[in-house]
């Protein structure tokens, strides 16, 4: 399945394909404070339509990961760093995608302020 997202302002657009199955719930200080819910594909299935003139870019803690957001808006639709084996993901943020049903997407908690 495609899934097309943004942020608020639509200057960045992407399309990731995939099947969301589930999100991830961060507790870490920055996912708590933006609210964020993450889903995470391989790089190779996601494609920035525009806006990379628009995104930029913040790290913190580690450094491992590139979070993503918009110089118009704030909005932070993705971010991209490696999973545990070194594959380079992209985690998206599924609140901006579009027709997906927040409610009935099952959300696993992850305890990122103990890491």
């Amino acid at each position: 399945m495609h899934y097309q997202g943004s942020c608020h302002c639509g200057d960045i657009t992407f399309v990731a394909e995939g099947e969301i199955d589930h999100a991830i719930e961060c507790n870490c200080s920055y996912c708590s404070r933006k609210g964020t819910l993450l889903w995470f594909v391989p790089r190779a299935k996601f494609t920035l339509k525009s806006g990379e003139d628009k995104a930029t870019v913040y790290k913190f803690n580690t450094h491992r990961i590139e979070h993503r957001f918009c110089t118009s808006c704030g909005c932070q639709p993705f971010a991209f760093g490696t999973d545990p084996a070194g594959n380079a993901m992209a985690a998206i943020n599924v609140r901006c995608l579009e027709d997906v049903d927040l409610a009935a997407l099952k959300r696993h908690q992850y305890d990122g302020r103990s890491t």
